[in-house]
């Protein structure tokens, strides 16, 4: 799947239509077309037909292709400068309309009525020229019905009887609506631009070969991993890798969305985006640049749009049917009420259809709404949440169920051995050693704190024939001894005999030569906001659930901790899947988090996977809906708010545009709104939708 910009595309109809022709080309396998940030997402092997269809589809639209994922969108202009040509239509267009009206009111039905006649039309002309080439060139193609063929129809009618100066005045404000409707689109552009800063524009590189340290300013595409760059203070890391030389403090807040700066030093990953505070850093690249985190997490952002919401689709639909249906309703009101009723006139109820057909037009709802889903996934990546989609913010809202690992998502996963119990003959130390020797190449972090216990050296030439039995634990020969490390399931599973099953806390059991050696206590501790975090939920009316692969007891002194009613413990992967699909079904959804490396399966079966703590994590992001870049596990509680704020603002517009056009079309149809009325029933109504939706982004 390609990205590519899409020039000169200024309206929502017009990228609903491209959407719609693309799709029907039948080598197009996914297309998303976003108005909001004018970026087109194909899945398509011939660029040559797709650009052919989109120029008989929209001609001024032009198609660029992105060069290495750097957004080729216009440049920051002043409003002058961007709008030029606009603002000097209105201008000019102003003073005919002042000289027009003048004509009008005190030498009308003079030979002077001439120019008066040239002041409006040319004002119409200048106005218009945009709009009434749009509608020509639709009806040319057979697509009749959009907001340029209303605005053609009303102000040509309007010319039509004599009502020149109104005429004129819909088709300025109309431009000027326009105006203002592009400004506050390219303001929330810019406002995701704003975010998408964090892209860092050059690396310095260090030249082999070189003495004294010298470097190159280079791209950072242009560095490959095992390269040494060198950041100053004050500079954007540009690339993920390690410190080599030096310490500092590091601004994360554009990646994590913390405000506080983390301590770095030698040896320490730092990741593209963070923002070098005091001292130098020599790092060692181990990504690509378009591999790295802050790639995904502009990835992710921009292609968000492409994902839509439910709410953004009907709105679609729905202004393809509903154009039609007002444009033969404002017919027949025109037609049917001088030929039925008594002493009407054709004039009278002509006019009352044109300011039906101005007020109709459903701008504000194609424009305001995926507006606001687009401003709601930049507000929750502000924040450090990743939303992969519109889609993902609607599901959010719906949440009824959240369910939590436990190790690494409530807790810190940061174990430590705090008791040794011996059975039998074995000392305490020799259960350690046997222990230690057996887990010495398990990466998990409890068996990294059974080797940091220990504190001697491995012999890693004693260890043979070693053996991981998933969801039980290690098998493994240490000196010629068989030792079994893991849980109790374990015990059973080699038919251990033991006389103590039940041990509070995470215990790891160990048996050397099929005799019962002791067993190991490992301490756990609640992350800060893990306590907060369920009290938040539960105020939302969210139930939560804890899964967890530890022993019972051990799940019930974390679940009491944390006022978790509902929790199951002794869970395999498997067994985690097992729970979410008994959860899931028609009454809410049910969402997942997660650390989204040893949970991926149980994340991508929820209807909502969310990745915690994910950042630099190729496969949260890659599996999760929704990835959370920080340990906190309070940003869950702050994804579900975003949403449903978004929702909010969304229904909010849907709720106001609807309310207001109903309102002054009745007003049109009973002959009390006149054009001027009309004119603030769609374009004010669109401008005020639109302004509405950039709150979201606060």
């Amino acid at each position: 799947m390609k990205k590519y910009q899409l020039r000169n595309i200024d309206c929502a109809a017009c990228a609903a239509n491209i959407e719609r022709g693309l799709s029907k080309l039948p080598e197009v396998k996914f297309v998303s077309v976003s108005f909001a940030n004018s970026t087109l997402q194909i899945d398509a092997p011939d660029m040559e037909e797709v650009k052919q269809t989109i120029k008989e589809i929209e001609p001024e639209v032009e198609v660029v292709e992105e060069e290495d994922g750097e957004a080729t969108s216009s440049q920051m202009k002043s409003l002058f400068a961007e709008h030029k040509v606009e603002l000097i239509k209105i201008a000019i267009t102003l003073l005919l309309l002042a000289f027009g009206t003048i004509y009008e009111t005190e030498i009308h039905n003079t030979p002077f009525r001439v120019a008066e006649f040239a002041l409006f039309i040319s004002a119409y002309l200048i106005s218009g020229w945009g709009v009434l080439n749009g509608a020509l060139r639709s009806i040319v193609k057979g697509k009749v019905f959009n907001e340029h063929f209303l605005m053609t129809i009303a102000t040509l009618g309007a010319l039509t009887i004599d009502a020149m100066a109104e005429a004129v005045a819909v088709m300025l404000f109309y431009v000027v609506g326009e105006l203002f409707q592009d400004i506050a689109v390219n303001r929330s552009r810019r406002s995701i631009k704003a975010l998408l800063e964090i892209r860092p524009d050059y690396a310095n590189l260090l030249v082999a070969g070189i003495a004294n340290g010298e470097v190159k300013k280079v791209s950072p595409v242009e560095v490959s991993p095992g390269q040494l760059i060198v950041v100053r203070p004050g500079e954007k890391i540009p690339l993920d890798g390690t410190i080599t030389d030096g310490n500092s403090f590091v601004d994360t807040s554009a990646l994590t969305g913390e405000s506080i700066p983390r301590s770095i030093q030698q040896g320490e990953a730092v990741l593209a985006g963070m923002l070098n505070k005091s001292g130098m850093l020599t790092v060692k690249v181990t990504k690509k640049f378009g591999e790295s985190s802050i790639s995904k997490i502009l990835e992710l952002v921009e292609n968000a749009t492409s994902k839509k919401a439910e709410t953004e689709k009907f709105i679609t639909t729905f202004a393809r049917y509903y154009t039609p249906v007002v444009v033969v309703g404002a017919l027949l009101l025109a037609v049917i009420p001088p030929l039925f009723v008594q002493g009407a006139t054709f004039t009278d109820w002509i006019y009352r259809a044109l300011v039906v057909l101005v007020i109709s037009c459903p701008c504000a709802l194609v424009i305001s709404i995926p507006l606001g889903y687009f401003g709601g996934v930049g507000a929750a990546s502000r924040k450090g949440i990743l939303v992969k989609g519109a889609n993902y913010l609607d599901a959010l809202t719906k949440i009824k169920t959240v369910v939590f690992d436990k190790t690494g998502t409530l807790t810190k996963g940061e174990f430590k051995v705090a008791e040794i119990v011996p059975a039998n003959r074995y000392p305490r130390e020799e259960l350690l050693k046997y222990a230690a020797h057996a887990e010495a190449n398990s990466s998990h972090p409890i068996a990294k704190s059974i080797v940091e216990a220990y504190d001697k050296e491995i012999q890693l030439r004693d260890i043979t024939e070693v053996k991981e039995l998933s969801g039980h634990g290690i098998q493994a020969k240490v000196d010629g001894k068989e030792v079994l490390v893991g849980n109790d399931k374990l015990l059973h599973l080699q038919k251990i005999e033991h006389d103590k099953c039940d041990v509070e806390g995470t215990v790891v059991h160990v048996s050397i030569d099929r005799t019962y050696a002791g067993y190991i206590v490992i301490s756990d501790s609640l992350k800060d906001e893990a306590a907060e975090t369920i009290a938040a939920l539960n105020k939302l009316n969210v139930a939560t659930i804890m899964l967890t692969g530890d022993n019972k007891s051990a799940a019930d002194v974390f679940a009491r901790k944390l006022g978790i009613k509902e929790y199951y413990s002794d869970l395999l992967p498997e067994n985690k899947v097992e729970h979410i699909e008994k959860l899931l079904g028609p009454d809410g959804k049910v969402a997942f988090v997660g650390d989204g490396i040893n949970d991926a399966p149980v994340i991508a079966r929820a209807d909502v996977g969310i990745a915690m703590g994910a950042l630099g994590s190729d496969a949260a992001v890659e599996t999760a809906d929704v990835v959370l870049m920080t340990d906190s596990p309070m940003q869950v509680v702050t994804a579900i708010n975003v949403a449903k704020r978004t929702r909010t603002i969304v229904w909010q517009n849907i709720a106001f545009a609807f309310a207001v056009k109903l309102f002054f079309i009745l007003l049109g149809a009973f002959g009390i709104a006149t054009m001027w009325e009309a004119v603030f029933g769609d374009m004010g109504v669109a401008i005020i939708a639109i302004l509405n939706s950039t709150r979201v982004m606060r």
